[in-house]
This record gives structure tokens, C-alpha cells and sequence, in this order.
């Protein structure tokens, strides 16, 4: 939609918990805690208005939101923080009723402010309270929009960027995972293919139970999973195999998220996966091993046999493994692209390309099959080994989603299906 224009600045005459303040008081007596810091949003208008936009500076980007109420957007400030006020610059899209809390952990929250009369423009209101996370959640919109901020300005004292605690005994690898199993078979594929029942090879799909050619984000996130943990609300697909011409799904489907593939100082500045962001890895259309170099086939507990990016020959009683690797650097603009491939990119030299600058955890797929033995049985939907590719549909709730970056990918530790070390 187009951009709506900014207003002159307007102030409410009352507010009815705390109390309004010169727009230039809170930046004379305070600090600006908020700016740079990782904000997350209950939603987003589009990928072009993320919730980064209001804490960059830069009065010429801002966040809008879904055009529902209720909505949220939130900092944090890095560290704990004496919060004092907060600065409000509202487009016109703005909320006739909004409250901003704190909190010391981003779950338990205390109101400090509350307003049934918000006006838009430039406003800033007193907070007076403590938490590292300052919140703010409107209830009512002054229009059909979303609601819409240029700035979140949260002003006080401390803060700052810390490292949370490392737990005693906690292995020093970036990780945490979600484990899904096998849910249904259809010849869609909302990426690639959106609204067109039956134009896909057979995909096999895992976590969310819904998933057809026209699932949306709002579609899996009131949808029931069957991933462990079951707040992965996420949709996660692959081409069947075969085996003989009879379909064999596998045992497991794990989904692990990592922090590898770039330095440890890119690792500590890796952002949260976007609510709805779609990645594909591997090539469907490979005509060839040398076509594709990411997917990967070994046998477990068989390290012997040399992985190939076709399917590879596994002794009795073992299982056929398939492993690949998404790209996790993202362009920071686009949940998707027209080819479904250029948003995203893989690290180069340990860092993100110029193009993509921003660092997101890094998604493996494991399937293992309860096959082995001749591969030349073996086969895939969409063609030989070497074609194995995955799809991915994110939606993990924006508030887990960042917790999981902030306390196993950022401090390279390794968590559990809880999120927990």
C-alpha cells in the first residue's frame, strides 16, 4: 500500500496514568537506552516496516503493523534499566488506547503507563520503572490501518549490551531444535507454488498439520503442530521418498538451529528468524550430483561410508540419513523473493555477503529412513538423490523465537527442545 504521510506533532491534553512531557525533556535529563537494540513486534504490515525500524534513528523508516488489534512492539534494552520515559512517533496510523510495560525477563510484565486518549505525532509520556524489556501494546486503532510508529525511543539509565549468564556445565555449542515428525503427503508447495493445489511432485511435510498449497503465517499459527516443542508452530517439507515405488517417510524429522558458519563475533549478533520468513535449500531441478552441493546422504552410525550428495549404499540394519544445510544470511528487507532464493544467502569466508548483511540462525534438516542397501531401489519425488531439497515457513512465536537467539545462539550454548541449556 502506499506510504501515508507523517503529521505535526500533536500532544494529548490528559493521559490517564502517567504524565506527558516536553517532547526534548526526556532526551536533556536522560539516556536513550533503545536505539540499535533488537525489537520484535506482535506483527508486521509487510517485510518493507519491520519492527527494527523504529529504534533506528532514521525518522525516514518506521514499523506498521497487521491491521488488527490488539498489537505489541517491544525493546530490549540489553540489560536491565531505571526507565523514565518513553517517545512516541506516531504516523498517522496511530492507537487511541496503548499501555507500555517493563520487564525483567520478556514474560512477566508491569503496566507503567496506560492511555484511552492517544493522539498521533510526537509524544513522550512518563514511565517510571525498572526491566530490561519495555512494551508497548495498543488496544485500538485510530483507523483501518495497523498502527504505525517512525520511533520507540525508551529513555532512563543503564542498559547497555550484556552477555546473559552461562550455566555451569553447559556445552559451548550455538544450538537449539525442534523435533517433528512426519504429518501428511501432498503434491503442494505454498512456496513455490502458492494457491496451486496439485502443481508440486509429492512433498512429505512435518510440525505443522495444516500446511497445503494456500497456507499462509496466520494459517500455521493457529494450527496445531506436532513438533516437540509444540509452540514451533513452523511448516517444514521435503520430497518423498521411495523405495521400490512405495512411499517411506522418516522416523524422525529434526530441525536443528545453529550458530555456526561465521565468526563468533557474527554469532553473538545473530537476529532472531522473522515471523512468516520463507527459506528453500537444495536444488529440486538437479540434473546431477555436481548440480548440488548442500544436500548430503550418509548412514548412521556408519561413518565408513563416505556422505555423497546422492543416495549412498548402507548395511544392513542401519538407516539412510539425509542432511542439508538453509542459508543464514538474509537480505533483512524480504521474508521471500520471486525465486524464492535471493533474500537469502550462504556465508562467505565466516561472514554474511555485503548483500546480506544480517546474520539469522542457521537451519539443518536430519530425516532418517528406515531403508538400506541397493540405492538404485531409491528415489525422490522430484528425481534422484541429488534433487533432495527442503522447504521452510517460519512461524515460531516472535517472543521464543528471540529468547532461543539470546540464550543459546548468541552465547554458543547448547539448548534442548525447551530453549533451555
Amino acid at each position: 500500500m502506499r506510504r501515508r504521510p507523517l503529521l505535526a506533532a500533536a500532544l494529548a491534553a490528559a493521559l490517564t496514568a502517567g504524565a506527558l512531557v516536553p517532547a526534548d525533556a526526556a532526551s536533556a535529563a536522560d539516556t536513550l537506552l533503545s536505539q540499535g537494540k533488537t525489537a520484535t513486534a506482535s506483527s508486521v504490515e509487510s517485510a518493507a516496516f519491520p519492527a527494527s525500524n523504529a529504534v533506528d534513528g532514521n525518522a525516514g523508516t518506521r514499523w506498521s503493523s497487521a491491521f488488527t488489534d490488539p498489537q505489541w512492539l517491544q525493546v530490549d534494552l540489553g540489560a536491565g534499566a531505571t526507565v523514565t520515559s518513553v517517545t512516541l512517533d506516531w504516523e498517522t496510523a496511530y492507537a487511541t488506547s496503548f499501555s507500555i510495560a517493563t520487564s525483567a525477563d520478556g514474560n512477566s510484565w508491569t503496566t507503567r503507563y496506560g492511555t484511552t486518549s492517544g493522539t498521533d505525532g510526537r509524544q513522550t509520556v512518563t514511565v517510571n520503572g525498572t526491566g530490561r524489556y519495555v512494551r508497548l501494546t495498543t488496544t485500538a486503532r485510530a483507523t483501518q490501518y495497523g498502527v504505525s510508529l517512525t520511533e520507540f525511543q525508551v529513555y532512563g539509565t543503564g542498559g547497555g549490551t550484556t552477555t546473559p549468564t552461562i550455566p555451569p556445565g553447559a556445552v559451548r555449542v550455538a544450538e537449539f531444535l525442534a523435533d517433528c515428525p512426519f504429518t501428511h503427503r501432498l503434491p503442494d508447495d505454498p512456496i513455490v507454488f502458492p494457491n496451486l493445489p496439485g502443481a508440486s511432485h509429492l512433498h512429505s511435510f512435518f510440525g505443522s498439520e495444516v500446511t497445503n498449497a494456500s497456507t499462509t503465517v496466520n494459517d500455521l499459527i493457529n494450527a496445531n503442530s506436532n513438533c516437540n516443542p509444540s509452540i514451533d508452530k513452523s511448516s517444514y517439507w521435503i520430497p518423498t521418498l521411495y523405495q521400490d515405488n512405495v512411499p517411506v517417510e522418516p522416523v524422525t524429522g529434526v530441525f536443528y538451529y545453529l550458530g555456526e558458519g561465521v565468526s563468533d563475533a557474527l554469532i553473538a549478533q545473530t537476529r532472531p528468524l522473522p515471523l512468516g520468513l520463507r527459506i528453500v535449500a537444495g536444488n529440486a531441478k538437479a540434473t546431477g550430483p555436481a548440480d548440488n552441493t548442500i544436500a548430503r546422504w550418509s548412514c548412521l552410525h556408519h561413518g565408513e561410508v563416505n556422505p555423497l550428495s546422492d543416495f549412498v549404499n548402507c548395511p544392513a540394519g542401519s538407516m539412510l540419513e539425509s542432511y542439508l544445510d538453509f542459508p543464514h544470511c538474509w537480505d533483512g528487507k524480504n521474508l521471500d523473493s520471486a525465486d524464492h532464493r535471493s533474500h537469502m544467502a550462504y556465508p562467505v569466508n565466516n561472514a554474511c555477503p555485503a548483500s546480506h548483511p544480517v546474520v539469522v540462525p542457521k537451519l539443518r534438516q536430519v530425516m532418517r529412513y528406515p531403508v538400506n542397501g541397493d540405492p538404485s531401489r531409491l528415489r525422490l519425488a522430484s528425481g534422484g538423490g541429488y534433487t533432495m531439497h527442503g522447504d521452510f515457513f517460519n512461524a515460531w512465536p516472535v517472543d521464543e523465537m528471540a529468547r532461543r537467539v539470546d540464550d543459546c545462539i548468541r552465547i554458543i550454548v547448547k539448548c534442548g527442545v525447551d530453549g533451555r541449556p
